[in-house]
C-alpha cells in the first residue's frame, strides 16, 4: 500500500513536535509520522544500551590487573629478563587490583569481585615478597647471557673475568607464581561478567579478552622501556609480547561488534549521544591500534639500538589507542 502523509490533524502534531524534539526521556529527537490508509508508522527509537554492558571502574582495574599479571609471567618465564621488571610489574598490579577492590565497595554492589581484586592485589604483594627474598639466586637465563657475553669480551681482549663469584645459589623465583593473582582475578571477571542484563555469554568473551588486551599492551610498553635498564635484553622478549598483542587484538575487536555492538552504534539502533561519531572513533582507534603493533614489529627489524626505542615510542602510541578501544566501547554500550 502506498505510503502517504497523514491528514491535517497529523500534520498539525508534526508541527508542533518540531518546536518541541524530545522524547519520553529527554532526548533530542526528530520525529517522524506517517499514515498508510489508517495506520500510522513510528521509527523504531534508537535502543537503550544500558542492559548491554557495564562501565564500571572497579571491573576496568580489575582487567588491567589481571590482563598485566599474566603477561608478567608471559615474559618472565623466559627468564631472561632482570628480577627489577618483574618487581616493578607486582607492584604496579598490586596498586591497581587493592584500588579496584576499594572502587568497588565505595561504588559498586559485586561482592565477589571485589573480594576478589582485593585479593588478587595482596596476593600479588605476597609474589613480589618472594621475589626479593629470593633475589640473591638471580634469573638463570640472564646469568648464561652475562657470562657469555663476558667470555666473548674476554676473547676479544684477553682480560679474564671471574664470572662464578656472581652465582650466589639459593632457589630461584618460581614464574608460575605470577599465574596465582591471575587465577584470583579471574573469579573476579567472571562475577563481572555475569552481573548483566544482556547476553552472559557476551559479556564474559568481553571482560576476559579486555583484561588480556589491556595487560598485553600495557606490559609491551613496559618492556620496551626496560631495555634502557637491561641494554643487552634478547629482543625477542619484546617480539613476542608484540606478537600475543596481535593475537589478542582481533578477540577483543569482535567482541566489541558482537549483538548488540558496535555494529549497532553505526546503524544507529544504538545511540551514542553524537550521531554515531563515537562509533567511527572507536572503529578509529581500533584500526590504529593494529597499524601500530605492525610500525612496531619492522621497528624492530632494524639492526640498530635506536630500533628498541622507536618501538616503545610507538607503544605509548598504541597503548593509548588501545585504551580507545576498550573503554569507549564500553562508555558507548552502557550509556
Amino acid at each position: 500500500m502506498r505510503l502517504v502523509r497523514a491528514q491535517s490533524p497529523v500534520r498539525d502534531r508534526r508541527r508542533r513536535l518540531r518546536h518541541h524534539p524530545s522524547d519520553a526521556r529527554g532526548n533530542a529527537t526528530t520525529p517522524r509520522r506517517w499514515a498508510s490508509g489508517d495506520r500510522l508508522w513510528w521509527p523504531a527509537a534508537p535502543l537503550a544500551s544500558g542492559a548491554v554492558i557495564r562501565l564500571e571502574a572497579a571491573t576496568v582495574l580489575l582487567q588491567w590487573a589481571v590482563g598485566g599479571m599474566a603477561f608478567c609471567w608471559f615474559t618472565t618465564r623466559r627468564r631472561k629478563v632482570g628480577l627489577g621488571y618483574g618487581w616493578l610489574l607486582r607492584a604496579v598490579y598490586a596498586s591497581l587490583a587493592i584500588a579496584a577492590g576499594v572502587v568497588g565497595i565505595g561504588l559498586d554492589d559485586n561482592p565477589v569481585r571485589d573480594v576478589a581484586a582485593l585479593a588478587t592485589g595482596l596476593s600479588c604483594a605476597g609474589v613480589l615478597a618472594v621475589s626479593v627474598i629470593r633475589r640473591r639466586a638471580g634469573v638463570s637465563g640472564q646469568r648464561t647471557e652475562h657470562d657469555r657475553r663476558t667470555e666473548r669480551v674476554a676473547a676479544m681482549t684477553g682480560i679474564e673475568r671471574d664470572v662464578a663469584a656472581r652465582h650466589a645459589g639459593g632457589d630461584e623465583f618460581p614464574p608460575t607464581l605470577d599465574l596465582v593473582p591471575v587465577a584470583i582475578g579471574l573469579v573476579g571477571l567472571l562475577a563481572a561478567g555475569v552481573d548483566t542484563d544482556g547476553n552472559v555469554a557476551v559479556s564474559l568473551v568481553r571482560v576476559v579478552a579486555g583484561a588480556a588486551f589491556l595487560g598485553a599492551v600495557t606490559d609491551a610498553m613496559l618492556l620496551g622501556h626496560w631495555y634502557l635498564v637491561q641494554p643487552g635484553l634478547p629482543r625477542g622478549l619484546l617480539h613476542e609480547l608484540i606478537n600475543a598483542l596481535g593475537v589478542v587484538w582481533p578477540i577483543e575487536v569482535i567482541a566489541m561488534l558482537l549483538p548488540t555492538g558496535m555494529i549497532s552504534v553505526w546503524a544507529g539502533s544504538v545511540d551514542d549521544g553524537w550521531g554515531g561519531t563515537l562509533g567511527w572513533f572507536w572503529a578509529a582507534c581500533a584500526v590504529t591500534t593494529i597499524i601500530l603493533v605492525g610500525v612496531t614489529k619492522a621497528a624492530l627489524r632494524e639492526k640498530e639500538y635506536s630500533a628498541v626505542m622507536a618501538a616503545t615510542g610507538l607503544l605509548y602510541l598504541a597503548i593509548l589507542t588501545a585504551f580507545g578501544t576498550d573503554l569507549v566501547a564500553r562508555a558507548v554500550l552502557s550509556a
